[in-house]
């Protein structure tokens, strides 16, 4: 597992389009995702092809929360946990800044919610839900609504990425 290059750009696009229900996003967002936002991305490799990516960003007005944007794994490395160890790895490599997670999830991604529920078990982080963008309001009945995960606080232990807190989600 490694930080993306521009040069995974078009390789990450390929990627989220066998990615089903991921959206798709323009080649010109992946390279930015993969050259501007790299150090909050990850890529997963097998044998030499890429099989893995998440991508994130530190929200603006609260640099310690670690917005998840999409979590992709192949087909061919489904089963294997790589998605909570591409997590892990973009915890680990923000160990002391990131005191909370968030992404958005759909209702019906099951495979996502059982990632992101693993994670706050794994690190005793509490998880709260809320609407984020509502299907009918934000997205003209064209998208099922997203709902906001928050994971966290994380306290960093020392030599560990595990934490323990209680939070509530902010509104």
């Amino acid at each position: 597992m490694r930080k993306p290059n521009p040069e995974d750009g078009s390789t990450v696009y390929q990627l989220i389009g066998r990615c089903k229900p991921l959206d798709e996003n323009s080649m010109y967002c992946n390279l930015l995702q993969c050259s501007h936002f790299r150090d909050t991305c990850v890529i997963a490799e097998q044998g030499g092809l890429v099989v893995g990516f998440v991508s994130g960003y530190f929200l603006p007005d609260q640099p310690d929360t670690l917005f998840v944007w999409q979590v992709a794994v192949g087909e061919e490395a489904r089963g294997q946990g790589l998605a909570s160890r591409m997590l892990s790895k973009l915890l680990t490599r923000h160990q002391g800044r990131v005191r909370h997670l968030h992404t958005s999830i759909t209702t019906g991604n099951d495979a996502s919610w059982n990632t992101f529920k693993k994670l706050s078990r794994e690190n005793d982080a509490p998880l709260n839900t809320r609407v984020m963008f509502d299907r009918e309001q934000h997205f003209g009945g064209q998208h099922d609504t997203e709902m906001l995960v928050h994971i966290g606080p994380f306290k960093a232990l020392a030599g560990s990425t595990s934490t323990a807190s209680r939070a509530h989600l902010q509104e």
